[in-house]
Order: C-alpha cells, then sequence, then structure tokens
C-alpha cells in the first residue's frame, strides 16, 4: 500500500485544480457497492465490532455479495475474531489490495491484514489515518458489492467522520449497551450523525441480559430498556436486541466466531432478527 506523503504544489493563478487519483479511484470503488452502512458506538466495550461482524456473516450467509471493512487502524479486531488467516495481497503495479475472502464469499479488509506483525502499534496522526482509510475503501479490490460493512472504532474521530464525508450515501447503525454510561456516549454519536448529515438506519441494543444457566431466569447485567427508550425518545428503529453470550465471547476471542454465527443465524435468533431488520430497511427482506 502506498504511503506518499508528499504535498502538492498548489496550482498556479488560473490554472485548474488536478484531481486527486485517490479520490478518483475511491469514487469509482463506491460506485460498485450498493448499500454502505458503518456501525458505530459511543464508546468501547458494547460490542460494536461483534455486531458489525455478526452483520456481514449474517447478509452473506444470505446470498449478498458482502464485504467488511474494519477502519479501527489502532485496535483492530475483524481479522481475530473471524480468524481470518494470512494477510492481505497488495498488488503494487495495478494499485490494488485483494481482501481476504472467507466463509460465503465475505471479503474482509483491516490494517491489520496489512502489517508484517500483527502485534505492531500503529501510531499515526489525523492526516496519515484519513489517507489510509481512503485507500483502504478506495484501493481495495471489493468488485460489486450488495453490502460494505464498515466498523469505525468508538467516538466521532477521523476514522467514522472520514467515512461520513467520503461515502455520501452510508448509513450509521448505532450499537450502545443498556447502561446509562454507554447511552450518554450513544447520544454523543446521535449529534455527530446530525451534524455530518449522515442518517441512521437504526440502532441496535447489545448486552441486553443474560439467561441464568441455572434456573434459566434472564438476568440484567447492564440494565433494561435503556437502547429501546432512546430510540423511542429519538425516533430510532431499534434493529435489534442481543443478549449477553458467553458462549458467543468465547468464539470471537478464539477465532472462531464464524462457525458459531453459522449455528446461530437463523431468522428465529436475535442474530437473525438484525439480518432480517437491515435488509428490511433496505427493502429486501422475506
Amino acid at each position: 500500500m502506498s504511503q506518499d506523503t508528499t504535498i502538492p504544489m498548489a496550482p498556479g493563478p488560473g490554472a485548474a485544480p488536478q484531481a486527486d487519483p485517490l479520490d478518483e479511484r475511491l469514487s469509482q470503488s463506491l460506485a460498485g457497492i450498493k448499500h454502505k452502512i458503518l456501525v458505530m458506538s459511543g464508546k468501547g466495550g458494547v460490542g460494536k465490532s461483534t455486531v458489525a461482524a455478526q452483520l456481514a456473516l449474517g447478509l452473506a450467509s444470505r446470498g449478498k455479495a458482502v464485504g467488511l471493512l474494519d477502519v479501527d487502524l489502532h485496535g483492530p479486531s475483524i481479522p481475530r475474531m473471524l480468524g481470518v488467516p494470512g494477510h492481505a495481497r497488495v498488488m503494487e503495479a495495478e494499485q490494488l489490495i485483494d481482501p481476504v475472502v472467507i466463509e460465503d464469499g465475505l471479503k474482509v479488509m483491516s490494517v491489520e491484514l496489512l502489517l508484517p506483525n500483527k502485534e505492531s502499534s500503529i501510531i499515526w496522526r489525523g492526516p496519515m489515518k484519513i489517507g489510509v482509510i481512503k485507500q483502504l475503501m478506495g484501493d481495495v479490490n471489493w468488485g460489486g458489492l450488495d453490502y460494505l460493512v464498515i466498523d469505525a472504532p468508538p467516538g466521532t474521530g477521523d476514522e467514522p467522520l472520514t467515512v461520513a464525508q467520503e461515502v455520501k450515501d452510508a448509513r450509521a447503525v448505532l450499537v450502545t449497551s443498556p447502561q446509562e454510561i454507554a447511552l450518554a456516549d450513544l447520544r454523543k454519536s446521535l449529534d455527530f450523525c446530525v451534524q455530518v448529515e449522515l442518517p441512521i438506519l437504526g440502532l441496535v441494543e447489545n448486552m441486553a441480559g443474560l439467561t441464568c444457566p441455572h434456573c434459566g431466569g434472564e438476568i440484567d447485567l447492564l440494565g433494561h430498556g435503556g437502547g429501546a427508550a432512546t430510540a423511542q425518545r429519538f425516533s430510532l428503529e431499534v434493529l435489534g436486541s442481543l443478549p449477553w453470550d458467553p458462549k458467543m465471547r468465547a468464539a470471537a476471542d478464539s477465532g472462531k466466531l464464524i462457525s458459531y454465527m453459522a449455528r446461530e443465524a437463523g431468522q428465529d435468533t436475535p442474530w437473525g432478527a438484525l439480518v432480517e431488520s437491515v435488509l428490511a430497511a433496505y427493502g429486501e427482506g422475506n
């Protein structure tokens, strides 16, 4: 991947500004993608990346052409949760990067798949991060996609702002847990979407209770109903309410989320219902 940081000279008086080749490639790449979904959260630890992976896997299992892009440059987790092997292939001459293709043809891309050492830290300032994110969208050989699911880091910094500004027809999926400390930060993400004119597809309440393995009763670990109340207050659709699932957590930690989701992605599960809600929001449901 090119990391040329040369600053171009400003055009002389009366000269037409030169088009940025990367911007042109980005525009061409995005034109071949039907729907773009930016998965966001106000704070870390609410399971946003897991939700993004669940959504991408579920859409792919229903026959959609799907890409999953991890733009969390400092803490990428998508490749590890999915057990993605090896590295992405960089074709220098063509200025293209081949994503890694996994189950059901799902195309996965993350900066971690470009690092020789996956334990290396990324120490970049804003301009460098913006350029790399544009490359991950514009220089990756996505091909024609029905859906591109973009997993952004928590908060309202460079990464979600770059996607919101560069992907004009993206829509946001906001992820929160029921607890007020998460909802307070989620409201900042809501304000971000309003200010940058990023349409919101809906809200996902994650970690919404746990079924006791002993008595079968419901345990509200992080409160109850906070996501639904927030969605009602701001006239948002609740796309899904997902329980705290220790088995899913273990599967993600061990890189086996794909095999777990293959067993759990039916329409009669909370995760299957989430996928169906997103398809319905785009007029593609059953």
